[in-house]
This record gives C-alpha cells, sequence and structure tokens, in this order.
C-alpha cells in the first residue's frame, strides 16, 4: 500500500506532510490519514475549492487567478507554497483542476495542475486525464498526488 509506505517514509526521514486541494475535495488529506500512526507524517489539510478560500487560506495572489485562472501550474505553484508556509510541514502538495462533468476548449474536463513544494524547491505540472468522469479524475488525481509525494519523499536526504 503506498500510504503505508509513505507513512514509514515519512517517519524515517522525520518529514510532516500537508495538502492543499481543490477539485479533490480533501481526498488526499483523507488517504493520508487512512492508516494507522498517520498523525506522525500528516500536518494538516487545508479544502479550498472556491477562488477565495485559495487566497484566504494560502495566500494565493488574486492577480495570478484573474490571469491564469484556478486551474493553472501557477495557482498549483502558490498553492502549495502557501500551504507549506501555513503548516508545520516540510512537504505540500496541492491540487487544482476540472473534474467535470464539463470543462472548455481551453481548459478541458480531466485538466489537473499539481505542485509540490518543500522549503528550496517548488515542482508544478499539469495532467491531462481526459473527460473520465468526475469520480474517475478525482481518484486519478488523488493517486498521481501520492505518487509525487512518494518520489519527492525518496529523493530527500
Amino acid at each position: 500500500m503506498m500510504v503505508a509506505d509513505l507513512l514509514a517514509l515519512a517517519i524515517e526521514k522525520g518529514l510532516m506532510i500537508t495538502c492543499a486541494e481543490s477539485c479533490t475535495g480533501g481526498m488526499v488529506a483523507a488517504a493520508l490519514t487512512d492508516v494507522p500512526g498517520s498523525s506522525a507524517m500528516m500536518d494538516r489539510g487545508f479544502v479550498t475549492y472556491t477562488n477565495a478560500a485559495k487566497v484566504e487560506m494560502l495566500g494565493v495572489s488574486q492577480s495570478t487567478l484573474d490571469a491564469h485562472g484556478a486551474v493553472s501550474e501557477q495557482v498549483a505553484e502558490q498553492m502549495a507554497r502557501g500551504a507549506l508556509a501555513r503548516s508545520e510541514a516540510q512537504l505540500a502538495v496541492s491540487i487544482t483542476g476540472i473534474a467535470g462533468p464539463g470543462g472548455s476548449e481551453f481548459k478541458p474536463e480531466g485538466r489537473v495542475c499539481f505542485g509540490l513544494a518543500s522549503k528550496d524547491q517548488v515542482q508544478v505540472e499539469t495532467v491531462e486525464f481526459g473527460a473520465l468522469g468526475r469520480d474517475a479524475v478525482r481518484v486519478a488525481a488523488r493517486d498521481h498526488a501520492l505518487t509525487m509525494l512518494m518520489h519527492r519523499m525518496k529523493s530527500l536526504p
């Protein structure tokens, strides 16, 4: 189980995790806290579904939202940085996307932007999951975020 492996690795490295989630609505935080002992790695989670919540809770810039929209790598980066700054964690993951149904020509259903921040590095990426349906996009985004956390954790000293 990936989350149990994440827990063991986090304990070994003495790391805490925080999550900033939009389209997944707390699914990453839920997955991380499903395993016994997760309080050793999970500090807190932010569910910032609206733009106002992203600004108020995470310090996302309104000008960034206006220029790029909520579903953008720029916002994902600011969400991850904001979660890290507002927590006791050493690693933050963020998710913002369009789970569906819907989307547009420019931001299609299934587009999800991720951020991963530690004190000295921020990584962002966009994944096009496609129009899999709302539930499947959300699960795929959750799993991708957990995989990102695992890869980063393995690379840290």
